[in-house]
């Protein structure tokens, strides 16, 4: 009998911790959770062009930090959103490009020429 209400006093101390707007607000607060939280607003990063698949709508990228996405600096292999960015650059160049997280594939959406 004790147990039962010890468990029902809990039950019922957790669901008014759940409807409080505050907790509710405090719980929803994302911003520090690194790559899957996305750690900030999507910014530009720099790069080097490594390697281009047309056909494949891909590109090999040798890339510093990727801030927004709470990533190291590496080389790999990004899908093109469009494969006419591809278009925008060659092996070797030096560019700065925007990337997502789309359906867990890493998307590059911009492509620029660093002068």
């Amino acid at each position: 009998m004790k147990l039962r209400l010890v468990l029902s006093a809990t039950a019922l101390a957790f669901t008014a911790i759940a409807a409080n707007p505050v907790f509710a607000q405090m719980n929803m607060d994302h911003s520090k959770m690194g790559m899957a939280g996305m750690a900030g607003m999507p910014s530009m990063t720099d790069g080097e062009v490594r390697k281009i698949d047309k056909d494949a709508g891909k590109i090999t990228i040798k890339h510093g930090e990727i801030k927004h996405m709470d990533m190291p600096g590496m080389t790999m292999v990004f899908v093109a959103k469009d494969k006419a960015l591809l278009d925008k650059t060659s092996v070797g160049a030096k560019i700065q490009f925007m990337v997502t997280n789309e359906n867990g594939q890493m998307t590059v959406t911009d492509i620029q020429p660093v002068k």
